[in-house]
């Protein structure tokens, strides 16, 4: 079965934006700028774009995370740096990471006169995310307009996925649940990397079960079919989204061109920097 266009573009971006969550110095280049720690870091990096955004804001829009492990980080992180100082310590970090792992400026240049455009055009109706990222001036550095773009057009298929549960009945913790029984993670991984407890775990799991979409335990859930079919709507809604809505820019040549041209550069930042067990769902390259 093809895999749809807009799958292989984020398969070939999600590694580059990464770099801000997994790559060398991103605790410690927030805790430069008076951050507590990763994940602190990680909720400022990230909300910058939206402001000094509410933690009920970032809870709605990222979706699945614990509201203490979201409180824990928000506000308090806007009195100790500003959206605007996290907004230019991630893209100097992120710049300088894929600059390490071999990103060259012509590749480069070239994504970006591929991706620019695409930015440019894309609907912003309910992409919160997108639509700040989209916001923000694009860098004349090559590489870190790239990671820029990446990073907009991932959180716009952020904000569709979010969407894309929400219309098929799903809670972000319950989207946990059924990645972890579609195999895409372990329970641990994904349930520690969204502060869970093992009940809050167990909850979400029994609510799967009631509606027959998944089986087995909760620390070793697996789909049923009915499970494997509503998780396979929700992955193509997420496509056509990202498609519908922003990639469908591209022409044919030009998303063979991005994904080929990138793939190298992809590949060498997720074996450098991408752990074997994370939260992002996304597999092997």
């Amino acid at each position: 079965m093809a895999i749809h266009p807009a799958r292989q573009i984020w398969k070939t971006l999600e590694p580059l934006h990464d770099v801000v969550y997994f790559g060398t110095g991103v605790k410690e280049a927030g805790v430069a700028i008076g951050l507590r720690g990763y994940w602190q870091t990680y909720f400022a990096f990230r909300a910058a774009p939206l402001g000094a955004v509410t933690p009920a804001t970032v809870e709605a829009i990222f979706a699945g995370f614990h509201p203490e492990m979201v409180r824990k980080a928000l506000p308090g992180a806007w009195s100790r740096a500003t959206p605007e100082q996290c907004l230019a310590v991630r893209l100097d970090l992120s710049t300088a990471l894929l600059r390490e792992l071999g990103a060259g400026e012509a590749e480069c240049a070239r994504a970006v006169s591929l991706l620019a455009p695409v930015q440019e055009q894309a609907d912003p109706t309910g992409r919160p995310l997108f639509a700040a990222n989209a916001a923000l001036p694009l860098p004349a550095d090559p590489v870190g307009a790239l990671w820029q773009l990446t990073t907009s057009l991932r959180e716009h298929r952020g904000d569709g996925h979010v969407a894309a549960l929400a219309t098929h009945g799903l809670t972000g913790r319950q989207a946990m649940v059924m990645q972890a029984a579609a195999g895409k993670a372990a329970e641990s991984v994904l349930r520690g990397a969204r502060g869970l407890s093992e009940r809050e775990w167990a909850d979400a799991f029994d609510e799967l079960r009631a509606r027959g979409v998944v089986e087995g335990e909760p620390v070793s859930p697996a789909l049923t079919g009915s499970g494997a079919e509503l998780l396979g709507r929700v992955e193509q809604s997420t496509d056509d989204a990202a498609w519908n809505g922003a990639l469908a820019a591209l022409s044919a040549d030009a998303v063979t061109e991005l994904t080929t041209s990138l793939a190298p550069l992809a590949d060498r930042v997720h074996a450098a920097i991408v752990p074997a067990a994370n939260p992002l769902a996304m597999g092997k390259r």
